[in-house]
């Protein structure tokens, strides 16, 4: 068993102890179910959040750089679809689990026709449905009307931006994998394939016509190597030509809390590269990255050959990232190893091979060696401070409460009436300050809470802002400024080639603001969305300052009074007040931003009849006596009209794609920095609460006992004493964590 999750265990035991400590001293005669609430409240809360602190590690990279190899040597199986499409837009989360099982979650069918309507988009030869209806897969004759119009387009049609239409792709991807998953989606849109079936998910992961059907896949892997409370995440290439798998990438990479960047050695780092790791620079988080150079030994003669390649990276990624971390393996030849009693006999041939070569076989190995050490290293010392730190000390500051409410309690019930009055009746006092402490916390937080919403709401506004602002600014320009215009040869003048070219139009320049919107907006806007992160911490720490002061002149105010009564109060370590870091915040209110894909579909939303309503309509009335009059006048009249058509085109667009920033901007206010707000606020009084709760029991129940029968006192004693055996052991438990969470950073 790893460090980690040999400390999270214990410290899940020492919290499940923590409870049994309440429970016993509610078996004390007249004590009340809810006399430790708040404590009880947080030793729940910590064990829910130690099984929510989430490491998430990206792996990322162009296609065909041998991710996935790599994820299976690190996982020591094959586990994952090797060489799977390119087309697939799916992040495959990968999580420890008690056995083998695949989750994967289908698409709905509204999501499905959502995404075909957007494809759809200005599509011709189809006359598929009037305005105000939607196309719908289910449809067995709008299937076979869509394959008609898909066969009817010619091969200049198939091909935008010098890559295979994305659009057209996508809708016969869907046609031909609608047989095999129909049944499927119709009966459960989840579903787990286990064990011997788990092998199941890589027919739907490596196949473009049924991957297109995924919405998300998460693996549960029995593998000793994937240590508790880690994701890792096999990303879609880095160099897909289609923009939306960018901006899915995007997407988890606001999550992550490491990135792994993978390079093939066969093609060292290319143009698309450079491009994505500006763009990760640009966000902020390409300094927690590691790199991978992935060798293939077939590719390079000797160890100076490899070394060539590598220094050339190293110079090229220096310029993005200063002293960047790289490590050259071959992943196949680790995975080779791991599952050499199951390859097949050309891959025992291959390994064989390879092992021979014991130049490139042991360069491997040591950088093997030094990539694990550098990963392990990494990982320990995040988890220290997101995962162990924080909960620890929660759990030494209750039970630093427990120990006190322990020894006020002895020393109350062996006293006679009268002394032990006294003791209350100046604990009262000192109480009565405290309630107005919280009182006040509660006041200030509430009063804080509304003045950051508005900052936060304010901020966003003007980020977003429709005239001035970059984001809606740059949009705005580069559509406006947008002029590949359609064209049209003398020679072919009809309507089924004027509908084919606005087509084909308005393909190419969706696929070039698709492309402006993830390479230039999203990064803008995820380093906004960090940048507002650090800003709301920062706010709310500012306001533990003042009663950080508070609770220091309470805790002296009430060692003192303890000390007048002859009460030895717990004051080793005054617990200082201190929030969990953003990122373990966000995980344990279960928030997540916005999904920035969602601001690139807006094609559903653009009417054909809008969009071509000065070019195709007036065009059609009039093509009867187009056809009677010379070429070149014929030629001059759908020129204008496709000016016409192309131009209502943008105007449609943008009106589309700035209603969607605008929604966007409303659910990142509301719906993320509002809620993120309140979070930190609640976090921060979960925290101060927990501090005071340490000298500010009620101990009205033990005064009860005074007077009672002397068998009720002897037996509340007894009940004390063993529980302050059992506190001692635990303080004494915790103390050994925390020296062994420091071997751990």
């Amino acid at each position: 068993m790893d460090t980690f999750t040999s400390v999270r265990d214990e410290l899940v035991q020492i919290n499940q102890d923590m409870q049994s400590l309440f429970a016993t001293a509610k078996t004390i005669p007249g004590m009340s179910e809810d006399s430790f609430g708040d404590w009880e409240k947080a030793c729940t809360r910590l064990r829910r959040q130690l099984g929510e602190d989430i490491i998430r590690v990206a792996v990322v990279g162009p296609i065909k750089s041998g991710k996935s190899t790599f994820l299976n040597s690190m996982l020591r199986g094959d586990f994952l679809k090797r060489g799977a499409g390119a087309v697939t837009s799916i992040v495959t989360r990968i999580r420890a689990g008690t056995h083998l099982e695949a989750k994967l979650f289908f698409k709905s069918w509204e999501e499905v026709n959502a995404d075909m309507e957007q494809a759809l988009a200005l599509f011709p030869s189809l006359d598929k449905h009037s305005e105000d209806t939607t196309f719908d897969i289910r449809r067995e004759l709008e299937r076979q009307k869509l394959w008609d119009a898909l066969k009817s387009l010619g091969s200049e049609y198939l091909i935008t931006r010098d890559t295979r239409n994305i659009n057209i792709v996508l809708l016969s991807s869907y046609l031909k994998g609608y047989d095999t998953v129909c049944d499927i989606i119709a009966t459960d849109t989840t579903q787990h394939y286990t064990n011997d079936r788990f092998v199941v998910h890589k027919d739907f992961v490596g196949n473009e016509t049924l991957a297109v059907y995924l919405r998300d896949v998460e693996l549960e892997i029995d593998s000793p190597d994937l240590e508790a409370n880690l994701e890792l995440a096999d990303c879609q290439g880095s160099d897909s030509s289609n923009p939306l798998h960018l901006a899915m990438i995007q997407d988890y990479l606001l999550l992550t809390n490491l990135i792994i960047y993978v390079i093939s050695s066969r093609t060292g780092l290319r143009r698309a590269d450079i491009r994505f790791l500006s763009m990760i620079k640009k966000i902020g988080i390409l300094g927690n990255t590691l790199f991978v150079i992935n060798c293939d030994f077939s590719e390079h003669e000797s160890i100076d050959d490899l070394n060539t390649l590598i220094k050339k990276v190293h110079e090229e990624l220096s310029m993005i990232k200063p002293k960047p971390e790289i490590y050259t393996f071959s992943a196949l030849f680790n995975l080779f190893r791991f599952i050499a009693s199951n390859l097949s006999k050309k891959d025992r041939v291959r390994l064989y091979q390879w092992e021979a070569d014991r130049d490139l076989a042991a360069f491997s190995e040591r950088q093997t060696a030094r990539f694990e050490s550098a990963f392990k290293e990494k990982l320990t010392r995040r988890r220290k401070s997101l995962l162990l730190n924080n909960h620890l000390e929660r759990l030494s500051v209750i039970l630093s409460g427990m120990d006190n409410w322990l020894g006020i309690n002895q020393k109350i019930l062996t006293r006679d009436s009268q002394s032990a009055q006294e003791i209350i009746k100046k604990l009262d006092g000192h109480h009565r300050r405290l309630r107005q402490i919280k009182s006040l916390i509660n006041t200030t937080i509430t009063g804080a809470v509304t003045k950051l919403k508005h900052k936060s709401s304010a901020d966003v506004n003007r980020f977003f802002e429709m005239h001035s602002g970059y984001i809606i600014g740059s949009l705005v320009k580069f559509i406006q400024n947008y002029k590949k215009m359609p064209h049209i040869s003398k020679k072919k003048i009809d309507l089924p080639i004027y509908s084919k070219t606005i087509y084909s139009a308005f393909q190419g320049f969706k696929q070039s603001l698709d492309a402006f919107i993830t390479e230039d907006i999203n990064p803008e806007v995820i380093r906004f969305i960090k940048q507002k992160e650090k800003e709301i911490q920062k706010n709310i720490d500012k306001l533990i300052q003042p009663y950080d002061v508070m609770l220091n002149d309470a805790y002296n105010e009430y060692h003192r009074l303890m000390e007048r009564f002859g009460v030895s109060a717990n004051v080793e370590g005054r617990p200082g007040i201190q929030l969990p870091d953003m990122e373990a915040l966000i995980q344990h209110a279960g928030l997540s931003p916005p999904k920035i894909a969602a601001t690139m579909r807006y094609s559903a939303s653009i009417k054909t009849a809008a969009i071509v309503h000065f070019g195709f309509y007036n065009l059609q009335r009039k093509f009867k006596k187009l056809l009677r009059k010379p070429v070149k006048e014929r030629s001059e009249v759908v020129h204008r009209a496709l000016q016409g058509g192309a131009q209502q085109m943008k105007r449609e667009t943008l009106k589309s794609v700035l209603a969607n920033f605008k929604d966007y901007r409303e659910n990142l206010k509301f719906g993320y920095f509002s809620k993120l707000i309140e979070a930190t606020a609640s976090g921060l009084a979960e925290i101060l609460v927990e501090r005071f709760q340490i000298y500010f029991n009620d101990l009205s129940t033990i005064v009860g006992q005074i007077n009672h029968t002397k068998m009720d006192k002897e037996q509340a004693l007894k009940i004390l004493k063993e529980m302050e055996v059992k506190s001692n052991q635990l303080k004494k438990r915790v103390d050994r964590l925390r020296e062994k969470i420091e071997d751990v950073g």
